[in-house]
């Protein structure tokens, strides 16, 4: 009975995934198609069915917040007690436990938080003169070698193999790597990666270790797997100990981190690696609208390469919803204003700020769109500038929240006790302060009252296949201990407001609308994607974007980042706006060359007369609008323009569309056109229908009836 319950509600890929016998199983799956939903339905199948012990699994993901999300659907499956942690915490975890064994009762060295000042100083002593900027790019590249299991003498071979791109030359960077190193061991501290390496050395040069290990944990799943790297895939084979109970899930088309050694190489390979592996397809898109759903394999169906071998096609799952908007503005400023009036708007009409993000390709994009929405009043939170409750005024709170548990009496509702205590220092339900760093950190504070007010609506847990309902603590004492839990795993609250985000930080995320911004060439793909394998990943990073979108999606570039810039083209990645890149060239007149036949052959730019955006449609052409934008359609002349549309073709004996069509007639009502040059601007019109029909029309959007109108004799000879 409680393994039919873990199964109800699957699809049969879903099904096919959690029954799956024992052994090593691979599940692609495709973005939005129920991935965490199968792995953590196939650990409680298998543990609901006696088949295997909670305590025996291990699960590793990539970030704490997934590792999170993880034990909460897994306690609630009924599969408590399962291990759920990243790469990282799990080897902490374990060489912490072993230390005194590995290192012959000494305490387990200091853990580097961040590698940019001692790097820093390794430059300087090898003699690299590097600023801040200079000491990040080299821990990057400490950190990519780090992973990639490459020593500091084999660093300068290894990175021109890898066609790496380091900020000094490559002989250089292994002298601060070398140093790094030496710095490290002198001062009895080790980095992420150190630990790692601890844990793989505990198991391989500890038989005692391992078997302990391995008799803990006999049944293996990673999340995202196509975001392994060497060292991690060590210590899954450490781990592992020549055993097969290992089920990987992943999606080649979203391997978007290469550059820091990740590689979906395990991925692609292990069917070939495991032969008895089962392998499922995960493609029942349950995210994203069909028109989102359609772009998205639009951008991967191009794909080339190794990763394109396991390429999904997506089917939507979702009812029908708007199709992607596509926008070209003259400039950077006047995108980020329209997203920013945009982001006012979906707020006015109900959709909350923190369903809303701004993607883009590089985190040196944000600020132009932080200034932006600051000037719409739109409130807004940069995601990865800092970590929730790292932030000063969060930490503040929390102090007042545990100092109020001593003066609140035991009988105050918890979301009440909450707001007093941030009264204190100084935050209030009032109206919110204007934009910028103040309107941020009341967000913030914000975000932790509506974390108490979710904490109280839910007093009672009950896991399915369990009878009965456990009773939740729901008092501020208890509320302090979640926060402080959430602290631990930095598992932070939904702060209310617009997400600003890279498109790397995006991965993992969804929202009900997002702008995908700054799709010009050079931008997306970046400039430093010279080999086919790295503009793959940018289009994969691209479709990694769109797939974030759950109802809406909105794609933009400025032709230009600054006034009096250079010209830029479209993402190449994009079908729709790869199409149109010679209708944005066709409208630079100053450039040397320039050949007027050439441009008459060609379709003129035609921008939106409402927000400016560039019209790629036809039918938005006509209309002089985005489809979005609001109409000003006269409808009192568009009843005089059918009206006279109906007698004109009855006289010419002629279906009505052949004198105007329907859309045509919209655009005339909406456009009001008094003169030549602006009947002929509409789409569609041409010098034979202004001679036709232009008196007419004329007449009529001053003001004249129908009846008024004598046939033109230029209509008898239409059909001559």
């Amino acid at each position: 009975m409680q393994s039919d319950a873990v199964l109800a509600g699957l699809d049969p890929e879903q099904r096919t995934a959690v029954t799956a016998p024992a052994g090593p199983v691979c599940i692609l799956a495709g973005a939005g198609t129920g991935k965490t939903r199968a792995i953590t339905h196939r650990i409680a199948y298998r543990t609901l069915t006696g088949e295997a012990s909670p305590r025996h699994f291990l699960a590793v993901t990539f970030t704490a917040r997934a590792a999170a999300e993880m034990r909460a659907r897994l306690s609630a499956l009924g599969a408590a007690g399962v291990q759920a942690r990243t790469f990282h915490a799990a080897a902490l975890r374990q060489v912490r436990y072993f230390a005194p064994r590995l290192l012959e009762g000494r305490a387990m060295p200091e853990l580097l938080e961040s590698k940019a000042r001692m790097v820093g100083l390794a430059a300087a002593r090898a003699g690299v003169r590097a600023d801040r900027a200079g000491a990040r790019d080299l821990a990057s590249e400490i950190e990519w070698a780090k992973s990639s299991l490459v020593e500091p003498g084999e660093y300068a071979v290894a990175a021109t193999k890898a066609l790496r791109e380091p900020p000094f030359e490559p002989a250089k960077v292994a002298e601060v790597f070398a140093a790094y190193e030496t710095l490290k061991r002198r001062q009895g501290v080790i980095d992420f990666e150190d630990m790692l390496r601890a844990a793989v050395w505990g198991i391989e040069e500890h038989s005692d270790v391992a078997e302990e290990i391995r008799a803990q944990y006999r049944h293996f799943v990673v999340d995202e797997y196509q975001d392994v790297n060497p060292l991690q895939q060590r210590l899954l084979d450490a781990w592992l100990g020549g055993r097969d109970d290992l089920t990987v899930v992943g999606d080649a088309s979203q391997t978007i981190y290469s550059f820091t050694g990740a590689t979906s190489g395990y991925l692609i390979d292990f069917p070939r690696r495991r032969k008895a592996a089962v392998v499922v397809r995960l493609v029942r898109d349950y995210r994203s609208t069909p028109q989102v759903v359609g772009l998205a394999n639009a951008v991967i169906r191009q794909a080339k390469g190794s990763e394109a071998r396991l390429r999904l096609e997506l089917v939507g799952q979702r009812p029908p919803g708007a199709e992607p908007e596509l926008k070209i503005f003259p400039d950077e400023a006047a995108e980020a204003a329209a997203v920013a009036r945009r982001c006012r708007d979906l707020i006015a009409s109900g959709t909350p700020a923190s369903e809303i993000a701004v993607l883009f390709r590089i985190n040196a994009q944000s600020e132009a769109y932080e200034e932006a929405l600051a000037e719409a009043r739109v409130p807004a939170v940069v995601r990865g500038a800092e970590r929730f409750f790292e932030r000063p005024e969060v930490r503040q709170a929390m102090i007042a929240l545990r100092a109020a548990v001593r003066s609140t009496p035991g009988e105050t509702p918890l979301v009440v006790a909450v707001v007093e205590a941030l009264a204190a220092v100084g935050w209030s339900r009032e109206q919110p302060p204007a934009g910028g760093a103040a309107r941020e950190q009341w967000e913030a504070l914000a975000a932790l009252v509506a974390l108490a007010e979710e904490y109280a609506k839910a007093p009672t847990i009950e896991p399915i296949g369990q009878a009965g309902a456990v009773q939740r603590d729901v008092s501020l004492s208890a509320f302090n201990d979640e926060l402080a839990r959430r602290a631990e795993q930095q598992h932070a609250p939904t702060v209310e407001g617009v997400t600003l985000a890279s498109l790397h930080s995006a991965k993992g995320l969804e929202w009900d609308a997002v702008f995908l911004v700054g799709l010009a060439d050079g931008t997306l793909p970046t400039t430093y994607a010279k080999t086919p394998a790295q503009l793959e990943e940018e289009r994969r990073l691209l479709y990694v974007g769109v797939t974030r979108a759950r109802q809406w999606l909105w794609l933009s570039y400025g032709q230009l980042r600054s006034t009096g810039g250079r010209a830029r083209r479209p993402c190449r990645f994009l079908p729709q706006l790869e199409r149109t890149s010679s209708t944005e060239r066709a409208g630079d007149r100053s450039r040397p060359g320039h050949n007027n036949r050439a441009d008459r052959r060609r379709p003129q730019v035609a921008f939106c007369r409402i927000c400016g955006a560039t019209l790629l449609a036809g039918a938005d052409r006509k209309l002089g609008r985005c489809p979005t934008c609001p109409s000003d359609m006269d409808e009192d002349l568009y009843e005089r323009f059918l009206t006279w549309r109906q007698r004109t073709a009855a006289g010419l004996k002629v279906p009505a569309y052949v004198v105007f069509t329907d859309a045509t007639l919209v655009a005339l009502a909406e456009r009001r056109p008094s003169g030549p040059p602006e009947l002929l601007a509409i789409a569609g019109i041409g010098p034979r229908k202004l001679g036709q029909y232009g008196d007419a029309v004329f007449a009529l959007v001053a003001g004249a009836s129908p009846d008024d109108l004598a046939p033109d004799p230029a209509q008898k000879n239409f059909e001559n």
